[in-house]
């Protein structure tokens, strides 16, 4: 009967790995012949001089990972890994090298002053030269570099940080701070001598370096209030608190900072950022969250946005003004995902920063906006196990393992709080709630129970998949919180200029490219030729009709 089963199960499945068309091979000579002309399309280069520019920065997406959501996201929709990303779409691809000045696996600090700033930097650094040792405030002082951020606001655009992590998180302060520490959230977290040393905490670096950037939007509400002032979400939770010494309500200080005549709003509710009438709003803060936002997967739709309704809101202000824009988008939450071993946290944060990079294409154009896809590193994050075509991606290997003879999930980490051993023995994951799949279908509506209760459990046939978004993956060496990945990682590019990013590049190429693109920064000198392409052109004729006069 078992074996009856078996084959029954294993026709239905081998039925459905392939897609009928895929058996033919004409569909793959006419997918790879689409593919040959739109590249040679690409041989028209965009040279416009791109008035907006969108950094997208998932933080810690690493290839392994950006593959992985691509099935996820294709699964969601009754794909899979035929999927595309959004990301998927931008025509030029580069690889970027993330290593620190004095890391071979690099932070979240050192890496985005690399990409905002140009410069690489030491780790946990903000803003600052490789001059500067973490922690060492007097080593600050005439070491601070900037960001694309200020160049775009020093050439009269507009500019935005839209985060899904703390507003005063690595990747969004290198946009605006200085700092030898990226821990320095408020002056509640930093320690005596760089206080008496005169160096600044970031939240008030947010309200004091740049008071004219337009939108601000994400987590971090705390950093920005008096220490033990109660939090409007959650006036009873003791953690939520305000942090800061100095006493200072820094929303107030923003709002105050602001030009007499211009309206500035501050919202905490996802409610009230979608109420905004942005057409009379000059200037935005919004932090929907204490510390951090929620996990998509978590997230209470009442109270917070998405990442893809505030990069809506954050455009459809930037767009206000005539000259352009910059704006850096993070979905910062996939690294915190892969640190703490869940991968169906991070790969779902992932398809959400991607959902917004659609929008984004949609409400912009190729032709003025140059869009940017990369993150700052990666993680030791893997999927494989021989598993077949269509396989859950959070579920199991087809295989046991030849060694303990147990099962595994196709996705691992090298490392992480998903080290488990019970027994003596590496933990059996059959034994975890899983749902109830085989090979990414259910068509018999088999439950787990009843393939326990046969003795199909552990058979390599099934592949279950967690059910619970927040089981930590095995891994291979304990570790509290899951490392970051040394490898280089993507780059995608679309827009004016997007042909710039090419090859394998060190990090803090990204900005200068990008500055370029936009005529921005201290590289001008061939804007005035970019702003009349037709010059060069005449010259050779110019130049045959004095002749003929002569």
């Amino acid at each position: 009967m078992k074996a009856l089963f078996i084959l029954l199960l294993a026709q239905l499945c081998s039925a459905s790995l392939v897609p009928e068309r895929e058996k033919d091979p004409e569909y793959w000579r006419r997918q790879a012949q689409e593919t040959l002309r739109n590249a040679l399309r690409l041989q028209r280069l965009n040279q416009n001089v791109a008035k907006n520019l969108i950094l997208f920065l998932g933080d810690g997406m690493g290839v392994s990972t950006v593959t992985a959501a691509r099935i996820l996201k294709g699964q969601l929709h009754g794909q899979g890994e035929e999927s595309l990303l959004e990301m998927d779409k931008f025509p030029f691809v580069a690889l970027a090298k993330t290593y620190n000045t004095n890391a071979q696996v690099p932070d979240s600090a050192g890496t985005a002053t690399a990409y905002l700033c140009g410069v690489k930097a030491n780790e946990g650094t903000l803003g600052v030269s490789a001059g500067v040792t973490r922690d060492r405030c007097n080593t600050t002082k005439g070491q601070e570099v900037t960001s694309i951020l200020r160049w775009a606001k020093e050439a009269g655009k507009a500019v935005g940080i839209v985060t899904t992590t703390r507003v005063t998180h690595a990747t969004p302060s290198a946009a605006y701070a200085h700092s030898a520490n990226r821990d320095w959230y408020s002056d509640g977290e930093m320690p005596p001598d760089a206080l008496e040393g005169g160096c600044k905490d970031i939240a008030r670096q947010l309200v004091e370096n740049i008071p004219d950037i337009e939108v601000i939007l994400g987590g971090g509400r705390k950093y920005m209030y008096p220490r033990n002032v109660s939090d409007v979400e959650y006036p009873h939770e003791e953690k939520q608190r305000g942090t800061r010494l100095d006493g200072r309500n820094l929303v107030q200080a923003w709002r105050e900072a602001k030009p007499r005549g211009k309206v500035a709003e501050y919202v905490w509710h996802r409610r009230g950022l979608l109420a905004l009438n942005l057409t009379r709003v000059d200037f935005l803060l919004g932090l929907f969250e204490p510390g951090d936002m929620m996990y998509e997967l978590d997230r209470n739709n009442d109270t917070d946005p998405s990442l893809s309704e505030m990069v809506s809101v954050a455009i459809r202000m930037l767009q206000k003004n005539p000259r352009g824009f910059f704006l850096l988008v993070e979905g910062g939450r996939i690294d915190h995902g892969h640190h703490e071993g869940k991968a169906k946290q991070a790969l779902h944060e992932a398809v959400e920063l991607d959902r917004a990079i659609g929008l984004a294409t949609r409400l912009t154009s190729t032709q003025d906006t140059l869009s940017v896809v990369t993150a700052d590193h990666s993680h030791v994050f893997t999927f494989g196990g021989y598993t077949p075509r269509g396989n859950p991606i959070f579920g199991l290997a087809p295989m046991q393992s030849d060694v303990d003879r147990k099962p595994f999930t196709s996705i691992l980490y090298g490392n992480g709080p998903g080290y488990k051993i019970v027994a003596g023995e590496r933990e059996n994951v059959s034994a975890v709630d899983f749902g109830a799949y085989v090979l990414g279908q259910n068509p018999l509506k088999i439950t787990p129970a009843w393939l326990k209760s046969a003795g199909f459990l552990n058979d390599s046939r099934f592949c279950l998949p967690p059910a619970h978004a927040d089981y930590q993956a095995q891994s291979a060496v304990p570790l509290r919180q899951e490392t970051h990945g040394g490898e280089d990682v993507a780059v995608f590019a679309r827009g004016p200029m997007a042909h710039l990013l090419h090859g394998v590049h060190e990090q803090n190429y990204i900005p200068h490219a990008m500055a370029y693109a936009a005529c921005i920064g201290s590289n001008r000198g061939h804007c005035n030729a970019a702003a009349h392409p037709a010059t060069p052109l005449l010259l050779p004729f110019l130049g045959l009709l004095l002749l003929l006069l002569c």
